[in-house]
């Protein structure tokens, strides 16, 4: 499912953007967060029908790429060595601004307070020392696919992935759950709780860049992760309606399963998707959307240049109900789940 903004879509887009990141120095800034669903409606009409359409009608596609915004390779500057090198986002405020905007309109933006501290746009690039880590700052390894945040019942809707850089055309893989055919005794075994899920590596207290800003409501934050590692509760794989399931996996993470039958039937779905997953590879100024319940996605590996013109991508979570997570977050307003 793809969008492509024509040329005057395009222009208006990037003059509202440069209009908003006049005002706002970041898009983190909880004034921007709060008016910006009532933003995006200045978007173009063409744009906000298509993204109705994908958050309403659940396509079996289960992702749509948005194309046609315009990334100038060198005004946006290096592509840093590390996500905690916040002052390298002001190149990128345009950019991060129309990620955000038109995730606005799927649903509400947020973060975690214990995944790059707490920032609601995040950076995807690859950390020197990190290659063969389960991480999106990863790249050596492959990134298994999953459901991002599967581990967590707060888990956004949908995840959205901007491409600012991508000069070795490295590819996102993703499959939509509707792609995999399973039979009726497999899907009915993968609805019982029978399996856990440990929360994934950027959640850890390890990487996080200062261990001694762990303190106050972040270390209870942190100790709730701690928590869900040690003692992960028993869940269905696949939930919502059997004729066409939503789906809760991340196979890197998830412990050996008990039951015989639940384990052949968790197999049975992991190969399946082992044998269908496809590239989806993003060039500068697409954005993918995936829907977060039906299509799982990783990422192929790659060798890392770590001289400033590496894969950078930009990435938000979005939820459809903030009050799925009232008791996780401080204030009504407040987008960082603790």
């Amino acid at each position: 499912m793809r969008f492509t903004l024509e040329a005057g879509e395009a222009r208006d887009v990037r003059r509202l953007c440069s209009e908003l990141a006049a005002r706002y120095e970041t898009p983190e800034n909880p004034e921007f967060l709060a008016i910006a669903p009532v933003a995006a409606h200045e978007l173009p009409r063409r744009l906000r029908l298509w993204l109705n359409d994908f958050r309403l009608n659940e396509p079996a596609s289960a992702y749509g790429v948005l194309s046609g915004l315009p990334v100038d390779d060198e005004a946006i500057g290096d592509t840093p060595a590390h996500w905690k090198l916040q002052e390298m986002r002001r190149n990128v405020r345009v950019e991060e601004i129309a990620l955000v905007l038109t995730g606005s309109l799927l649903g509400e933006c947020i973060g975690w307070a214990t995944q790059q501290d707490g920032h609601v746009v995040h950076d995807i690039l690859p950390i020197k020392g990190l290659e063969h880590e389960q991480l999106g700052s990863g790249s050596e390894e492959l990134l298994w696919w999953h459901i991002e945040d599967a581990f967590h019942e707060c888990r956004g809707d949908y995840l959205g992935l901007m491409c600012l850089r991508n000069p070795d055309n490295v590819p996102t893989t993703f499959l939509s759950l509707r792609d995999v055919p399973l039979p009726a005794e497999v899907v009915g075994k993968l609805f019982e709780p029978h399996y856990t899920i440990r929360p994934d590596e950027s959640h850890l207290k390890k990487n996080k860049p200062d261990p001694a800003q762990i303190v106050g409501d972040l270390a209870v934050s942190y100790e709730h992760i701690d928590q869900m590692n040690t003692r992960p509760e028993k869940i269905p794989v696949l939930f919502g309606d059997p004729k066409a399931p939503y789906i809760r996996i991340d196979p890197y993470f998830m412990d050996p399963v008990e039951d015989p039958e639940a384990a052949a039937a968790l197999k049975c779905l992991i190969d399946a998707v082992d044998e269908r997953i496809y590239d989806l590879p993003l060039e500068p100024g697409e954005i993918l959307f995936v829907d977060n319940f039906q299509g799982v996605h990783g990422r192929k590996p790659f060798k890392a240049r770590y001289d400033g013109k590496d894969r950078w991508f930009k990435r938000i979570n979005i939820a459809r109900d903030l009050r799925r997570s009232r008791a996780m977050r401080e204030r009504a307003s407040d987008r960082v789940i603790h």
